[in-house]
C-alpha cells in the first residue's frame, strides 16, 4: 500500500477537492492517506501555508503541490515512486 500524507487546512475548498481526487482514485489503486492540519504546526505552516494543498508520498522527498488534478496525481505518484502502485 502506497501511503501518503495531505496537508491541509480547515475551511479550504481546494484542500476538499485534493481528498475528493484520492478517494476518486483509491478505488483503482492501493493507497492511503492522513490529512495533517497545518495550522496546528509553526514549521509547517511555513512550510505549506503557500502551497496547500500538498500531497506527500511517505518515506520519500516527493510531493506534489496544488494545482493539481487526477492525472497529475495518479502521474506524479506512478512515475516518481520505484514500485508503481499496484491495481486492485
Amino acid at each position: 500500500m502506497l501511503k501518503l500524507n495531505l496537508y491541509t487546512t480547515s475551511h479550504c475548498h481546494l484542500c476538499e477537492q485534493a481528498q475528493a481526487i484520492l478517494k476518486s482514485i483509491m478505488n483503482d489503486y492501493d493507497i492511503s492517506w492522513i490529512s495533517i492540519e497545518i495550522a496546528d504546526n509553526e514549521q509547517l505552516l511555513e512550510a505549506y501555508g503557500t502551497k496547500i494543498p500538498v500531497i506527500n508520498v511517505i518515506g520519500t522527498n516527493t510531493e506534489l503541490a496544488w494545482p493539481f488534478d487526477t492525472e497529475t496525481v495518479l502521474t506524479h505518484i506512478t512515475q516518481k515512486i520505484p514500485n508503481p502502485l499496484i491495481k486492485k
